[in-house]
């Protein structure tokens, strides 16, 4: 097929100032915004972007549909998780072979009891075109279950309530909540968090009774600032309901008594600057993940009645300042389990309760791997289950016993398609930043790919919130792999794969340092052979396709493409509006660009803020239109601008998800069409020059 001779849409050019208390900002695509979704004229446009990406790319469909293949025919049909034993019933999830969404299910007693039914994803996803289900659980009776879904991808939720027994769906639908509540112990009590409705912030706890009125339903917390996040829980004993808040680098929990009629909430320790904290329950005490006193955190043991006073907490797991305690630790009456990061990876440790010393780390293999716990149910278990994998080995799930030090396997994840790890190869690196700052990446690539500069690279790379990018299994980048890619992951500052300080030199006033680190990394790989000069394609998302951004304007010749999802590219103009979601709670991420020194530090990188007029890599940039993380107006902005001020002749492509949010297409088998069409896209770029 010919390529379209036609050009790409030109937004019109609307003047408009951006008014802030440290100067004015013209604007020329503010008119992009719509948050109603229903402009004529913005839509219009969004359409005709893309239809040019279907003109565009068309002669790559055949690619596409090859890819599309390839991908799904890794996906095990009927997947299904390892069974959760809790109270009295075995839990776990299972795909219909060819369907897009989960079934939920259970057995009384055994294994081998009859399947029940629980939830059926597919048949609450019929006539959507977009769904998600949220979380689910049962009663403590088991009787009924509550689960919320979204039909929107706004991450507004809507919880509901099913009767075991009957199959019947209770009346008492309750809408944008957010996805995550708890039952108390009376099986007819439900606590969930409600979300402001333009903000999306999570500001208050309500209690519902089942059978009345959900308008009526009793304020239980009310959080006044807008900094915090709020969410609910249930301790893995059973005995207490928690309300957590959490801000960017402070948190405070509460705890009530979850047989209590009344549900009395007590703070657990009250906030502090800079304090933060995670609990669990265990007899007498309360178990803390926590900060005080330990920058990379600590595990501590403090008895309830004395939770307030960190006189009284005791080590358990200490500080070390060569090791990261991750959030999700395990609990039980035999041992403590917790995430550690060492070393730049994510590792399991574990200690008995009536061990001496920080306890042992499990065991791996691979020189660059991610192993993860998995939270199960239940207070007297005598094991804990974690994931291990690779980027060149498919995720396993094993159960540990912490008594004699063995890990069974449970499950390792099928891979079709012809897939063999054994092909495949992996290392771990550093890379010098220009600091002197040593940089970690895991590379792999399919053994016989010559390491010698003329290989394509793919490199990933995220850096924000202290979220680590970890190696584990992409089935996706197989089919980079077997096309001669060397893949990588660039562990920049901002994540905390080295501890806390990580994540501290990578973000508010030192945030440039995620942008160099990218770059520097690629300079590294290119430089030691392990991609082409002229072959290196970036991509990331949210706050990683901040990342691509700034890439693409402080080093848009290092790479032959650039792929943004979900960009949080207009970085000063969102953090000023409070009235955009989650604004207020990034404040301690980003800063508050209010203040002179935030706001010329914020523009020196915002990348919509600095398209200029020089060459740009080839770049695909995809969002969805419900995202109410990063809204559709951002990346479409940038395109824009993009598109009027760059001087090269490479493509640039904006992919509208017309039915999505934040996550993409929410049905397993839609989101291999993205990763296709994303593929397809880097490797057409290839054919220009007949690679």
């Amino acid at each position: 097929t010919e390529r379209d001779p036609g050009g790409p849409p030109q937004a019109a050019r609307k003047p408009y100032l951006v008014e802030s208390p440290n100067g004015a900002r013209e604007d020329e695509y503010y008119w992009l915004r719509d948050d109603t979704r229903q402009s004529p004229e913005v839509l219009a446009y969004l359409e005709a972007e893309n239809a040019w990406r279907d003109r565009a790319l068309a002669h790559t469909r055949d690619l596409q549909e090859q890819l599309y293949a390839e991908l799904t025919a890794r996906l095990d049909p009927d997947e299904s998780t390892v069974p959760v034993f809790d109270r009295g019933y075995w839990y776990y999830t299972r795909f219909v072979p060819g369907k897009e969404h989960p079934l939920y299910a259970r057995r009384a007693g055994t294994l081998e009891a009859p399947e029940e039914i629980l939830l059926d994803g597919n048949a609450l996803a019929a006539g959507h075109d977009f769904f998600r289900v949220g979380t689910l659980a049962t009663s403590d009776d088991g009787r009924l279950l509550a689960w919320t879904d979204d039909t929107v991808g706004r991450r507004q939720y809507v919880l509901r309530v099913k009767d075991l027994a009957t199959g019947r769906v209770l009346a008492d639908a309750i809408g944008n909540v957010e996805a995550e509540f708890a039952w108390a112990a009376d099986n007819r009590t439900l606590l969930y968090t409600a979300k402001d409705p333009v903000t999306l912030l999570s500001e208050r706890i309500l209690r519902h009774t089942l059978g009345t009125d959900p308008a009526q339903d009793v304020l239980i917390y009310e959080e006044q600032d807008p900094s915090f996040y709020l969410g609910v829980g249930r301790s893995r004993s059973q005995r207490y309901l928690f309300i957590a808040l959490y801000g960017i680098d402070v948190n405070e929990w509460h705890y009530a008594d979850a047989a209590d009629p009344a549900l009395r909430f007590r703070p657990v320790r009250p906030r502090e600057p800079g304090l933060e904290y995670e609990v669990e329950h265990l007899g007498g005490d309360f178990i803390l993940r926590t900060n005080f006193a330990a920058p990379n955190y600590r595990i501590v043991r403090v008895p309830v009645a004395t939770s307030a006073d960190t006189g009284t907490w005791r080590d358990v797991i200490p500080h070390r300042a060569d090791a990261f305690i991750e959030e999700g630790f395990d609990v039980t009456t035999t041992h403590v389990a917790v995430n550690e990061r060492s070393g730049g990876l994510m590792k399991v440790r574990v200690r008995g309760w009536d061990e001496q010393g920080p306890g042992r780390l499990i065991e791996a293999a691979d020189p660059a791997y991610t192993m993860r716990l998995v939270p199960l149910p239940g207070i007297t278990r005598t094991t804990i289950r974690y994931t291990y994998s690779s980027l060149v080995a498919p995720e396993a799930v094993y159960d540990h016993d912490p008594a004699t030090g063995r890990s069974e396997l449970r499950k390792a994840r099928r891979v079709g398609g012809g897939f063999d790890s054994t092909r495949y190869e992996t290392r771990f690196l550093r890379a010098p930043a220009r600091d002197g700052r040593q940089v970690p990446v895991s590379v792999a690539w399919r053994k016989g790919t010559r390491l010698d500069g003329t290989a394509p690279l793919f490199q990933y790379g995220y850096g924000s919130y202290g979220i680590s990018s970890d190696p584990e299994f992409e089935s996706d980048w197989v089919s980079l792999m077997d096309r001669g890619f060397v893949v990588a992951i660039a562990h920049v500052r901002g994540g905390q794969e080295l501890g806390r300080a990580w994540y501290e030199d990578g973000r508010q006033l030192r945030k440039m340092n995620t942008f160099t680190d990218f770059i520097d990394v690629t300079r590294h790989l290119v430089a030691n052979g392990y991609g082409a000069r002229d072959k290196v394609f970036a991509e990331g998302g949210s706050a990683g396709g901040l990342l691509m951004g700034a890439v693409a304007n402080l080093a848009p010749a290092e790479y032959r493409g650039i792929i943004a999802h979900v960009p949080f590219v207009d970085a000063v103009t969102t953090m000023l509006d409070e009235s955009i979601p989650l604004t207020t709670n990034e404040f301690d991420e980003w800063g508050n660009p209010k203040e002179k020194a935030f706001y010329d530090y914020m523009l020196a990188y915002s990348p919509y803020d600095n398209v200029g007029a020089q060459d740009y890599p080839a770049m695909l940039v995809m969002t969805g239109l419900w995202d109410s993380q990063v809204q559709y107006f951002e990346p479409a902005k940038w395109v824009a601008r993009l598109r009027a001020r760059k001087t090269d002749d490479n493509p640039l492509i904006f992919s509208v998800d017309m039915s999505a949010g934040h996550s993409g297409p929410a049905g397993r088998y839609q989101r291999q069409r993205e990763t296709a069409l994303e593929y397809a896209f880097i490797l057409d770029q290839l054919a220009t020059d007949g690679n």
